[in-house]
């Protein structure tokens, strides 16, 4: 992947007019509400992995 994920729309008010801030990496700023943010990936959780054979699973 050459290029990052852009937010569709600020966390805070749900606008939609973002820019990159300077910061640097994942960071935003909403010019409606004047708020700077930013996003960072953690990880995939584990509970996205899981066995179809598991006990308790009903599927045939």
């Amino acid at each position: 992947m050459s290029e990052r994920a852009a937010p569709f729309y600020c966390p805070y008010c749900g606008d939609e007019d973002l820019r990159p801030n300077e910061t640097g990496h994942g960071a935003w700023e909403c010019a409606a509400c004047n708020r700077a943010f930013q996003l960072k990936f953690l990880g995939l959780l584990a509970r996205g992995l899981h066995d179809s054979n598991a006990e308790g699973d009903d599927r045939t």
